[in-house]
């Protein structure tokens, strides 16, 4: 049903998207409608019964029909029926291919958001776990890739995690949003299918109808749910790019996992290279790329043409899989993420203090300089510093008496950084 790279596919997400699992979704479509027109009265009692014993799926007898018939629904009715008596006649009765089409696809989008947000549910849990492992590990924050001020690396990871929470209700939303489907007939006018029969026949489904359709559900729904798995991609590219940074060997603060008996590089034996990083940041692309396409989707003639349904063949169960991959590929890598806090340190030092200009800063206003003044005289002692390699501690103490011999132990200590870590933290904590 698509053209995914079978190493990208992953239980239970690939079963979802084989071509006998979508003809079991149509099936449970029209015996649903027939059990809503018998409950209603319409047609005669028993009858989805016996089709429901009678029906038959049969892959090889599918494939002939549609080579015969080059139309996969009327091939699939031809498949379903094929052991069906009289009850075959109120198969499909008052029906329009995509009344069955579009509403067995919801069906699999439902079931592929459920396996999205299980597998998003275990990578919050890894996330929140190693946040709070690393809560008061002294990191060295980065802005422009230039060192900026001590930071914990614990809040770099909890930021990485409330962008996932808010990913989460992101996804419960599409959940929502795609949990419709429409039982309106050719046009969506009802002229030959009551919607009383629409509105009980996806009840059994666990669906709702489309307030409105066409012949088709509207493709904002589906424009909107491909929108929210990018922005899930998106999300994991950016951890994944932060770990690919820190584990340059300039840096190397952090490794991700590199087990027993795996190779680097085929020339050179020392090489461990973020490889799952990159793979996470290339995928990420691929699942951004059918944004563009479910939009121009959504742009169809009149009541509908087809030109989404080649696409759809393509985007749903490859954004769907990929996106999972990606999503248990991170949680492996969250939870095995190697963290040099020695090396963490180093750096935080490796400025010989430039890292604290801020609070030099500050402490001269404290004491009563105007902060432009006290900018200038920081600054050009930072400059200083930066062309004599001299340790700015010892800069500031010969040239700005001002300062306490107890001032400058405050601040160049780093824990004040990491005074308000808890209070962040606990806007996160009960969840």
């Amino acid at each position: 049903m698509s053209g995914l790279v079978e190493r990208y596919a992953l239980s239970p997400m690939k079963e979802l998207w084989n071509v006998e699992a979508n003809l079991r979704r149509w099936l449970a479509v029209e015996l649903a409608v027939m059990e809503a027109y018998e409950e209603l009265g319409l047609i005669p009692a028993g009858m989805a019964e016996r089709a429901r014993k009678n029906a038959k799926i049969d892959l090889s007898l599918f494939e002939k029909y549609e080579q015969e018939t080059d139309h996969e629904v009327i091939a699939f009715i031809k498949m379903a029926t094929q052991n069906m008596q009289d009850e075959s006649r109120y198969f499909h009765y008052g029906l329009t291919s995509s009344d069955v089409i579009d509403t067995a696809l919801s069906l699999a989008l439902v079931e592929s958001c459920d396996v999205l947000l299980e597998a998003l549910s275990k990578l919050l849990k890894s996330l929140w776990q190693l946040a709070n492992r690393h809560r008061y590990t002294i990191t060295i924050g980065r802005t422009h890739g230039v060192h900026a001020e001590p930071t914990s690396f614990g809040l770099k990871v909890l930021n990485w995690y409330a962008e996932m929470k808010r990913n989460q209700e992101r996804l419960k939303i599409a959940r929502e949003q795609i949990s419709v489907g429409k039982i309106s007939g050719a046009v969506g006018n009802y002229a030959n299918v009551p919607p009383e029969v629409e509105e009980l026949a996806l009840k059994k489904l666990g669906l709702r109808p489309a307030p409105i359709s066409s012949q088709i559900v509207n493709r904002d729904h589906h424009a909107f749910f491909v929108m929210v798995l990018s922005l899930i991609a998106s999300g994991i590219e950016r951890i994944a790019t932060e770990i690919r940074h820190l584990q340059r060997t300039e840096v190397l603060e952090v490794q991700e996992p590199f087990k027993e008996g795996q190779k680097g590089s085929s020339a050179m034996p020392h090489k461990q290279n973020p490889i799952l990083c990159e793979r996470l940041c290339g995928l990420s692309r691929i699942v951004r790329s059918f944004v563009n396409t479910a939009l121009e989707n959504n742009n169809l003639w009149h009541e509908r043409d087809i030109s989404h349904s080649s696409a759809e063949r393509y985007i749903f169960p490859d954004i769907t899989q990929t996106l999972h991959y990606m999503l248990v590929k991170a949680n492996y890598l969250i939870e095995n993420l190697v963290v040099h806090e020695r090396r963490m340190k180093e750096n935080v030092d490796l400025t010989r203090g430039l890292v604290y200009s801020e609070k030099v800063m500050l402490k001269l206003v404290e004491k009563g300089m105007k902060r432009s003044e006290a900018y200038d005289i920081v600054q050009s002692l930072a400059l200083r510093c930066w062309k004599s390699k001299e340790d700015f501690k010892e800069i500031v103490a010969q040239n700005i008496l001002l300062l306490s011999k107890e001032d400058l132990e405050s601040i160049f200590d780093p824990n004040q950084f990491l005074k308000q870590v808890d209070r962040i933290f606990s806007r996160f904590e009960g969840e």
